[in-house]
């Protein structure tokens, strides 16, 4: 009797316990669950941004420099302001903040600052450049008089004074030319002219007339110095009307493709040298940035009736191949672009963003086939604005090696000032892009579609008015 209670009691424990349990959830196998809609584990966000969370950066990114950059005169020894420029003396100086006001990484971020102004709405963005430019421009002649009297240079302004090498004239050259187009904007042209007097006559050349340096050895092209000349160049064929700087832009390009574009590759090799037989291919992400920014700038503003325009845009076209055939897998590009193991950088990939969103916005590239990349691009961009605004994960300035270890352990710093700009051209282009196409999520992927697509399910076939969904 006793053992019958005791059974009867474990029996009812028993089935007291399993009444209790949860009842586990079902494996999800190829029978019963659709796991192509499985969620990914992304290391960057993947998806088509919101067009506020674009402005938002753009927000955060002004607050920043405006504080880091003062368009201010001061007293160096009691730190008073000097609000009338003609008490300009041996004491006066540009205030100091975390950037330089005319170096040709700031003439992006004026660049970069007014397309956002102009996309936007915002003038909060485009008068950041509007004061800055104007404020550059009334207080250099003070401080040249100093200089040319009393042989005190304001380091701000030496480069806009007394241009010394293309990075020091092209890229403000275009930051003064766009700001002349603006209603009511100052005289700049004797700005333009002295900058563009450098370009065209100072600057040391080829014997074919190619703009070179002696640096780090003789007769050597940078790439880099396609942007900090050539864009400048032709907009002051559409400033002047002068033909003959459309006619020196394309013959620049031209004559720099020859040499450093390696068609295997659709690339831009960094750096060549006269005296070399054998060229160590190193392509440079930044470098190749500035390489296919300058070809949208030009694109801009070329005739399409110049005999030059249909080989700017084949190499355009193809270098965007190129750039995102490498593209990484979390949408950023390496440091040297064909080289995975060297580290991903932020820089190259926010100007790449911009190039490629532009040619899409200006129809020379399909927003089906190119736009998916960009919208990698920019999510990945997007991830390294940190909560101050700075831009993280920029490569330093950097010269021209012929050796891997040099590219690889350049240091990254959010003091570097050649990421500002590009971010800012490419979050202003992002949200022209996606205000002026369809991208859509559609089976877990990044689609573009030549209408709206107003549904929310997988999207498993499309015509024209026309789509038909998967509903569960």
């Amino acid at each position: 009797m006793l053992n019958i209670r005791r059974f009867s009691f474990v029996l009812l424990v028993f089935i007291a316990a399993c009444n209790g349990q949860e009842k586990q959830p079902e494996v999800a196998t190829d029978f019963n669950a659709p796991l192509h809609l499985l969620q990914p584990d992304y290391q960057t966000p993947y998806g088509v941004p919101c067009v506020e969370s674009i402005k938002e950066i753009l927000d955060r990114m002004w607050t920043y420099l405006d504080e880091e950059t003062p368009a201010v005169v001061i007293n160096r020894e009691t730190g008073a302001v000097i609000a009338d420029f003609s008490n300009i003396d041996e004491n006066a100086m540009l205030k100091r903040g975390a950037f330089r006001l005319a170096s040709y990484e700031w003439g992006v971020v004026y660049a970069g600052m007014t397309l956002a102004g102009d996309i936007t709405g915002n003038r909060k963005f485009s008068d950041y450049t509007t004061r800055r430019l104007q404020f550059l421009s009334e207080t250099a002649p003070y401080f040249k008089k100093l200089g040319e009297e009393k042989n005190i240079r304001e380091p701000q302004l030496r480069q806009l004074i007394s241009p010394h090498a293309l990075d020091d004239a092209g890229s403000m050259c275009v930051a003064f030319i766009k700001a002349s187009y603006q209603e009511g904007a100052p005289d700049y042209r004797a700005i333009i002219d002295n900058y563009m007097n450098w370009i065209m006559n100072g600057e040391y050349r080829l014997a074919d007339g190619t703009l070179a340096r002696n640096r780090p050895v003789p007769n050597t092209l940078w790439l880099d110095d396609l942007f900090m000349s050539v864009p400048a160049i032709a907009w002051m064929g559409r400033f002047t009307g002068d033909t003959k700087y459309y006619d020196e832009a394309v013959k620049q390009i031209r004559q720099y493709a020859e040499r450093m574009f390696v068609p295997e590759k659709n690339l831009f090799m960094h750096g060549w040298v006269e005296a070399m037989t054998y060229h160590p291919t190193f392509f440079w992400g930044r470098a190749n940035g500035w390489a296919i920014m300058t070809l949208v700038e030009v694109l801009e503003v070329l005739p399409e009736s110049h005999p030059g325009y249909n080989d700017i845009m084949t190499l355009y076209v193809n270098h965007v191949r190129g750039l995102l055939a490498l593209q990484s897998g979390e949408g950023l590009w390496h440091q040297l672009l064909d080289r995975n193991d060297s580290y991903l950088e932020t820089s190259a990939a926010a100007i790449f963003a911009y190039s490629i969103a532009r040619g899409i916005n200006r129809g020379w590239l399909d927003a089906l086939a190119y736009g998916p990349g960009v919208t990698l691009a920019w999510n990945a961009v997007a991830q390294q604005i940190n909560e101050t605004g700075q831009v993280m994960g920029t490569c330093v300035g950097t010269g021209m090696a012929f050796d891997p270890a040099f590219y690889y352990y350049r240091p990254v710093n959010v003091f570097a000032a050649h990421g500002y700009g590009p971010v800012m051209l490419a979050a202003a282009e992002m949200i022209a892009m996606i205000n002026n196409t369809f991208p859509k999520m559609n089976d877990s992927a990044i689609q573009f579609y030549s209408e709206e697509i107003v549904t929310d399910m997988p999207i498993f076939s499309v015509g024209v008015g026309l789509w038909n969904v998967f509903e569960e």
